[in-house]
């Protein structure tokens, strides 16, 4: 009966935190909405693939920086003098790349500061210890990932 519960408590805890999970995803800003996406695409293996793919998603994403783009909406034809005149950005939820950078760069600067009070916490030998420190290094593994994804939307050329 004791296993019964132990288990159905487990299950429940499962379930509570995918629960979160969604909403958290639900509420995240598109500039977390995207780095999630983006990190969701690796496969684990190629980083070269990876990173193509992620520039492609970025540049579809993005809106271009070029300074026609940026004067004149999406279907605007310049020579003709012809088409909408609306700007997309302030009618659209559409995500700058500086916006994305900043806020990218911001929540790495955030988790550097928890990894370094992290390791100092973590550096017995006991079994919780290398459970902790083998965390970290997935931790750590992603946040390369992230920086890597931040290089990538900081020097992106369409």
């Amino acid at each position: 009966m004791i296993k019964n519960h132990s288990l159905s408590l487990s299950f429940l805890f499962l379930i509570f935190g995918s629960f979160q999970t969604e909403i958290l995803k639900r509420q995240a800003s598109p500039a977390m909405k995207l780095l999630n996406d983006l990190l969701n695409m690796h496969d684990g293996f190629g980083d070269d693939a990876w990173l193509k793919d992620c520039r492609k998603r970025m540049a579809e994403t993005f809106p271009r920086e070029d300074p026609f783009s940026i004067l004149m909406p999406p279907g605007f034809d310049i020579d003709m003098h012809q088409g909408p005149l609306r700007s997309p950005v302030e009618t659209d939820n559409t995500l700058l790349r500086v916006d994305f950078v900043r806020e990218v760069d911001a929540l790495l600067h955030e988790v550097r500061l928890i990894e370094e009070d992290e390791e100092e916490a973590g550096k017995k030998g006991d079994p919780e210890a290398i459970a902790r420190k083998l965390k970290q290094q997935e931790k750590k593994r992603t946040i390369r990932q992230v920086e890597a994804l931040l290089d990538l939307a900081l020097n992106l050329k369409w």
